[in-house]
């Protein structure tokens, strides 16, 4: 059998959305589980995706065969039975990137003058992906802000890039889910322009995250795990 999801989301980079979802809800693992990635104008708005192999047993689809599922913008394990198996899954992560506060603080104000789509309708979220120099490797812009990382993280692993040197940059704030979007991709410093709800906390100090929220300027809170930073 096969599964279906609708997600709403902003239309534009639905391949990487697409394959973001998938490795966030640990359907596959990277882009080699991926055989064929189609959109299909026939039935618009469609995205067919054939893996190489059946999805794992803790997985969204594998809980189920011939499943139909809905994702809203505003949430991104919605109609999840198994959140909690799916997080006890999650990697703990060990080494990641390394880079002073200061160049975090510039960050931010990269993200803003990449977001496209806001400048344009003052109604979007974004998010990106960064490397130790602060600069901005891709961004995903879309009406949610978890559709806006599965955006970022399903374009870098289109373009073969490695994560688990990177940091994530949203532009909302820090859900549970967010924690276990940034764990699937291996990426071991999540920052937020706004606040981390408790529960997100907790998973995020739990998995070894560094979790930052309130980066305005040269401003930010460090919640827990604080490895990633250095002075300078």
């Amino acid at each position: 059998g096969s599964d279906s999801y609708t997600i709403m989301r902003t239309p534009g980079a639905d391949l990487d959305l697409a394959v973001g979802f998938l490795l966030a809800e640990a359907i596959i693992d990277g882009i080699d589980d991926v055989v064929q990635l189609t959109a299909n104008c026939e039935f618009g708005n469609t995205v067919q995706v054939k893996l190489r192999s059946p999805p794992p047993a803790g997985s969204a689809a594998g809980e189920g065969s011939g499943r139909n599922l809905a994702v809203a913008s505003s949430c991104g394990l919605c109609g999840r039975a198994g959140v909690e198996k799916l997080i006890e899954a999650l990697p703990v992560v060990r080494e990641g990137i390394q880079l002073p506060v200061s160049v975090l603080f510039e960050v931010p104000a990269r993200l803003r003058a990449a977001q496209r789509v806001f400048q344009r309708t003052g109604g979007s979220h974004a998010a990106a992906l960064f490397d130790a120099r602060g600069e901005l490797v891709v961004v995903g812009e879309d009406l949610g802000r978890h559709s806006a990382l599965d955006k970022a993280l399903g374009r870098a692993l289109r373009q073969g890039i490695a994560m688990d040197n990177l940091g994530a940059i949203i532009s909302g704030r820090t859900s549970l889910e967010m924690i276990v979007k940034a764990a699937r991709a291996g990426i071991g410093l999540l920052v937020a322009v706004s606040a981390p709800s408790s529960a997100a906390v907790e998973c995020a100090e739990r998995l070894g995250i560094t979790l930052c929220g309130f980066a305005r300027g040269d401003e930010l809170s460090v919640y827990c795990n604080p490895q990633s930073l250095s002075d300078g």
